[in-house]
């Protein structure tokens, strides 16, 4: 008596058997379509190149430094869900509801009175520089 799948017919079971063959002998990819298979990491001492459409690539973009964007990020960390506009006070109201940090505290501390639209109008205020869009 031949074993095989009390659930499907011996035909699927001899197609599922061809479709898992692969994977359990191990001895390459599975996959048909080249665009499945995952793509191989750089040996040991290669660097990896990796390219970015136009517009896209890391680092820090003109106009603003690489500690500009640090703070900005722990400023939007810290005060993007305030209830904008929102002038200095409350800034600082919600920074220390918030329980942000002593060196955030401190800028929003330093801001002039007025109020401001988002943390963007926040970051100029304090000289952080504003990135240039190419827009």
């Amino acid at each position: 008596m031949e074993r095989g799948s009390d659930k499907h017919n011996p035909r699927l079971d001899d197609q599922q058997k061809h479709e898992t063959e692969g994977m359990i002998r191990g001895g390459g990819p599975t996959h048909v379509e080249e665009w499945k298979e995952p793509e191989a990491l750089p040996a040991s001492g290669e660097e990896y190149l990796r390219s970015y459409p136009p517009g896209h690539a890391p680092g820090t973009p003109d106009g603003i430094t690489p500690q500009g964007v640090a703070v900005r990020s722990d400023l939007a960390k810290w005060l993007s869900d305030a209830h904008w506009p929102a002038s200095k006070d409350d800034l600082e109201r919600h920074a220390e509801r918030a329980d942000a940090p002593d060196a955030v505290a401190d800028l929003v501390a330093s801001l002039p009175d007025r109020r401001f639209r988002n943390v963007a109008e926040v970051a100029k205020a304090l000289g952080l520089g504003m990135e240039k869009g190419r827009w």
